[in-house]
Order: structure tokens, then sequence, then C-alpha cells
């Protein structure tokens, strides 16, 4: 099982497919992107790109076949992580593609290391505009805080053993995925009292979901001055609201935006030949240009 080891003892899962310049592929679901996640999307990376180029996939921290330690979410060790995955595979640099909630780890990674990123894919990001509010992405963290307070940690591990995935079953909290299949997690777990864990919960919400910047993971003035080209795939609804596209398409000064609608059985094939083409247009020759 090919794994990146972390300094601070975390196991980061990827795996390759194909071969050519890289494409690192970041998963809806966000701080619980795991690459099983891309099969609900409207196309699936791998099966489209792998013919042409070298594609990675990873799982995120607590989730998948990734471990970590009981801490807060942070996107600049996220964005360490997918670097260290790059340079334990020996990737110099690589294309990035993201959707959903993997949009603002995209994001973090170009900030980070812009000179290892390529270009940027960013399908339905997230953000913040008129339209919502921070609380309109606390939901899943409302759900575990109520669960771990009405029945306590052996009712969130409960639920953890009934499905380990955050996206499906977010009573389960943050840390379903080692709480279902790793014993000494759950037993850490378990040994908190219930408002430590509540707290701990707290803290991750507000590391995955910051208030200050309608990107979440970088500064708003941050993609005025990016030399990141980006193609930005609105989307449309509360969580991936349109202006937060066609913002970040409008400041970034090598951004391009698709119309609405890409995502239409009609428009599939179309929508996946103008992603190849992007990546192979932004692809570095031999020389590095």
């Amino acid at each position: 099982m090919p794994t990146t080891e972390r300094a601070d003892g975390a196991r980061i899962h990827h795996e390759t497919h194909g071969s050519g310049f890289p494409v690192l592929l970041l998963a809806p679901t966000g701080a619980a992107t795991r690459a099983e996640s891309w099969e609900r999307n409207f196309y699936e990376p791998v099966r489209e790109f792998a013919g042409r180029f070298r594609v990675i996939t990873v799982d995120q921290r607590h989730t998948g076949d990734s471990r970590g330690p009981l801490a807060p979410f942070s996107y600049p060790e996220a964005a360490a992580d997918q670097l260290a995955v790059l340079d334990d595979l020996g990737i110099g640099a690589a294309h990035v593609v993201a959707v959903g909630d993997g949009c603002p780890l995209a994001l973090r990674l170009a900030y980070e290391a812009p000179e290892r990123v390529a270009s940027v894919v960013l399908q339905a990001p997230p953000g913040r505009d008129t339209t919502n509010t921070l609380g309109t992405f606390f939901g899943p963290f409302d759900e575990a805080m109520r669960l771990a307070r009405a029945e306590g940690l052996d009712g969130v591990i409960e639920a953890a053993a009934r499905d380990g995935v955050f996206a499906r079953n977010p009573g389960a909290g943050p840390f379903a995925q080692p709480l279902r299949d790793d014993p000494a997690f759950r037993d850490e777990v378990r040994a908190l009292r219930r408002e430590r864990y509540v707290a701990a919960l707290v803290r991750f919400r507000d590391g995955v979901w910051p208030d200050g910047t309608p990107y979440f993971s970088v500064p708003a003035e941050w993609p005025r001055t990016s030399p990141t080209p980006l193609l930005v795939l609105p989307g449309d609804d509360a969580r991936h609201p349109e202006g937060v596209a066609k913002l970040l398409a409008a400041e970034a000064p090598g951004a391009r935006l698709l119309d609405p609608g890409f995502d239409a059985p009609e428009n599939r094939a179309r929508t996946v030949e103008t992603l190849t083409h992007f990546l192979t247009e932004h692809t570095p020759d031999r020389e590095g240009r």
C-alpha cells in the first residue's frame, strides 16, 4: 500500500495510475476527502486522464486508508502532506484537479508552493459571498456535536462503526474513519471527556471553515497576484455559490471560467475535452517551459 509517512506520525495513502506529466486529484468533501469520492462526480478523472497523464489519488488524514493524530485541521499542514506525497513520488511539479470542498486544498497548495503547481482545475469551489454565511458550512459539525452531547463518546463510536464516512454520517464526526478502523485511536477518543471532544470538533471545524476570506484557505487578495493558471467550473448551491467562482475567475490573472451546465449529460464529453486540453496546454515541456 503506497503510504507517505509524516513527522507527526500521520500516514497519507496515495495511488498512481497511468503515465505522463503528473495530475494530483483532490476529491470532494475537503478535510474528509478520499479518493473514492470521485465516483459521485459527473466524470471520473482517473479513467479520463490516465491515458495521457500520471494521475495521483490521495486520501486525506483520517479518511480512507490514511491516518493522523487527533488534532485540529490545518490548511498549511494539508498542503505539506500533498507536497510530501509528491516528494515521495519524485515529482517536481504537477497539475492539480479538485472538486467541491477539495478546492480550498488545491488553492492552498498553489499558495504554499506555486513552483510545484503547473495549473489548477477547480470544480464548484466553496466560498463565502452574500448568499450564505459560515453557518451554511457548519451543519455536519453541528450534528457531530449534537450526537456527542446527546449520546456521549460511546454513541459517537457506535455511529462510526455503522458508517465511517463523515460526509454520509456527520454524527460520527470528522474522525469517523479511524474511529471505525483503528482500535488505538478509538481508545484515545473514548478517554476524552465529552466536552473535550466537542472542543476538538470546534477547533477542527474552524480550521476547515475559518472566517475572514471568501476562499477559506488563502487570503482574499492572493488570487490577484497568483501566477498559477486556473480553470474554474462554477457551482450552483449555497455551499458552492456561482458568485465565488466568478469572483475567483475575475481576480486571478490566469483564470478561465466555464459556463454553468458544464456537467449536463449532453455536455460531459465536451467538458472533459476542455479539461484535457487545459491540462495539456499548461504541461511544461522537457525544458520546464
